[in-house]
């Protein structure tokens, strides 16, 4: 775990925007020291990666939340985005080089902006953008969210991961025994209740996340111990399938 000024040093970004991120719900620190210091893990500070790539392409603030918070966002996409915006500004500036060395060079012999041009970047990121903010799911987690206070939106999530917990003291059985079966629907009926309706297509699409590394796993097996997210990844994929061989 790492302090905030350590984590200041490291990204490049100064203490009170790291505040800010923690205030506005953009990055909360995992944990906080006796002495009432912020505390950073490294789930926390990949999360910090994102939002730093976010604010290079010139994302404002609010959409980077928006988009992070998406019941969508899936990080190695968002990654797969970023580079490829990167690519296209990194055009649009070598554009930009060319014609200002130009300019030195010989001169302005014509009225040409097309260096200047900036729609293909801002199209592809248009994009982006709505593949996260449109969706009915998206849209109904928003609205729930709005309706709720921060420490309402804060007291869910607690709500929410410590069903993980719960599933931590079952991760022992069988994936497809009845416990761990009705683990999946207490989740289903949660996330329906509380975020958006969780259908068995977004509730798989979910599992598979789960059982992928990364940000999902870290945070389920903090919470179930090391294996939880395996074990409901697989569990969810035996219910999902168990229902679509109703159908």
């Amino acid at each position: 775990m790492m302090k905030i000024n350590e984590v200041s040093k490291l990204a490049g970004v100064s203490i009170r925007t790291l505040q800010y991120y923690d205030k506005i719900g953009l990055l909360h620190p995992s944990g906080y020291s006796e002495a009432g210091y912020r505390l950073y893990d490294d789930t926390d500070l990949e999360h910090l990666q994102h939002i730093l790539l976010f604010r290079e392409l010139e994302f404002p603030l609010k959409e980077i939340k928006e988009i992070m918070s998406s019941p969508d966002f899936d990080k190695n996409k968002a990654l797969e985005q970023q580079i490829e915006l990167l690519k296209l500004k990194k055009e649009h500036i070598e554009n930009l080089l060319e014609f200002a060395l130009g300019i030195k060079t010989i001169g302005v012999k014509q009225m040409d902006f097309k260096a200047f041009d900036k729609s293909k970047m801002e199209e592809y990121a248009r994009q982006a953008k709505e593949q996260y903010g449109n969706t009915k799911e998206y849209k109904e987690f928003e609205k729930k969210q709005q309706n709720r206070s921060e420490k309402e939106n804060h007291l869910m999530m607690d709500r929410f991961m410590l069903l993980f917990k719960e599933a931590g003291e079952i991760k022992t059985e069988d994936p497809a025994s009845k416990k761990a079966q009705e683990m999946v629907k207490k989740i289903q009926k949660f996330i329906t209740e509380n975020m958006y309706e969780c259908s068995d297509e977004i509730l798989s699409g979910l599992g598979k996340m789960y059982g992928a590394g990364g940000e999902f796993t870290t945070n389920i097996d903090s919470y179930g111990g090391e294996g939880t997210a395996i074990f409901m990844s697989e569990a969810i994929e035996i219910y999902c399938n168990k229902t679509e061989l109703k159908k």
